[in-house]
């Protein structure tokens, strides 16, 4: 979300962004805890191939286009996360080279953690992202269905904090928490 810009503000190609990936973390989270019956992270394949990833990358390249190089960032790489993941989820990567995979991009995670704005909104949504993409990790190399649970929870956590941050600008929700926050003030890029 654009850093400074209040809520209420028209829609933009961040929200939209921040929707998107809000939505896919939720999927692959919820998929990989096991909380709902018969829903694995596999069966967010879809989900991840177009929205997480067609659309973050497309969203991205838009934000680029706008002078948001942060966003632009963000959705793009993302983009590009989501739909090799999805392209790969069938089986076709051994357990090494998915970790591998993961630990690249939780270090993309990272990068995007430390340039975020500070705040919930921006350091949380791409922290938590990046917790749970090394727990992935750690998981596939060490044979772990518990930490890939463990890092469902974290993806879903994330997934809800940049699908709220993307509704509160939409509907003139107050998005930055904490002390001294101004009411509708976006907290994250």
């Amino acid at each position: 979300m654009d850093n400074g810009v209040s809520a209420g503000s028209t829609a933009s190609t961040s929200t939209l962004g921040h929707i998107a990936l809000g939505l896919t973390l939720l999927a692959f989270g919820v998929g990989h805890t096991g909380i709902v019956g018969g829903v694995s992270a596999a069966d967010s394949v879809s989900l991840a191939t177009y929205v997480g990833g067609l659309a973050l990358f497309v969203l991205g390249i838009l934000e680029f286009r706008g002078g948001n190089g942060f966003n632009g960032t963000a959705f793009a790489g993302l983009g590009a996360f989501w739909f090799t993941w999805a392209t790969g989820a069938d089986g076709k990567v051994s357990a090494d080279a998915a970790g591998m995979f993961l630990i690249l991009f939780a270090l993309l995670g990272l990068t995007l953690t430390l340039g975020a704005a500070k705040g919930p909104f921006g350091q949380g949504v791409y922290g938590l992202l990046t917790l749970s993409l090394v727990l992935l990790a750690i998981g596939a190399f060490a044979d772990s269905g518990a930490l890939g649970k463990a890092a469902g929870w974290v993806a879903a956590v994330s997934g809800l904090l940049a699908w709220y941050g993307a509704t509160a600008a939409l509907a003139h929700w107050p998005v930055a928490l904490g002390k001294g926050s101004r009411r509708g003030a976006v907290a994250a890029n």
